[in-house]
């Protein structure tokens, strides 16, 4: 599993959304509870012998409740269009077209290329991946930045690995910042390539 963690600025506090799962996760679980004795109260005013193992009430305790809610969230919950909208995270997981152009200098001359980007999102871990006709590359850190004049900005750092039939190529380690428009169709940034690679350039992105 290559996804990462990444640090969100602008959006809501991850910190703060623990508090207040663990706040909801307690009033769950005691109104579960709640209703699980209220039925065995009802079964033995009607004559039902019944009862309720304590491994039963643990089982719908806080804590599991709260796994629970946190997994749904991190999974499915924070892209649904209230709560992403309260928790301010763009989602940008899905497949995006890429097109872009190494600038030329002392030592490397000017080339286009395209390529595919694919990220890879929940709500706290991201992965970006581009492939291209010569190589791949997969982002090992990463930040989202609300930029409440242009839209969100992404910053992640890659290595680079050559396809086997490009000897000519070695891999290296960059950095990438992309600028999605407001209605993440589409973005467009800068890339700095070092460590074993000297090259930087612009691309744009397109969402399938």
């Amino acid at each position: 599993m290559l996804e990462h963690e990444y640090t969100l600025l602008g959006g809501v506090s991850r910190l703060k959304i623990g508090r207040y799962l663990a706040l909801i996760s307690a009033a769950v679980s005691g109104f579960i509870v709640f209703l699980l004795l209220s039925s065995v109260d009802l079964a033995q005013r009607l004559g039902i012998a019944a009862s309720i193992p304590p491994s039963v009430l643990s089982f719908v305790g806080a804590g599991t409740v709260f796994t629970a809610l946190s997994w749904i969230l991190n999974r499915y919950a924070w892209r649904w269009k209230f709560i992403n909208s309260l928790l301010q995270i763009p989602d940008l997981a899905g497949s995006w077209s890429c097109t872009g152009t190494t600038m030329a200098t002392s030592s490397n001359q000017s080339f286009d290329w395209s390529g595919e980007i694919v990220i890879i999102q929940t709500w706290d871990k991201i992965r970006v991946r581009l492939k291209t006709a010569t190589s791949a590359s997969n982002s090992r850190s990463a930040a989202l930045i609300k930029d409440e004049a242009d839209g969100w900005r992404l910053f992640y750092n890659y290595r680079n690995e050559p396809n086997i039939d490009q000897s000519d190529l070695s891999a290296h380690r960059g950095f990438s910042e992309i600028l999605f428009d407001p209605d993440l169709r589409g973005g467009s940034g800068e890339y700095f390539n070092g460590h074993g690679r000297y090259t930087f350039g612009k691309m744009s992105l397109e969402r399938r």
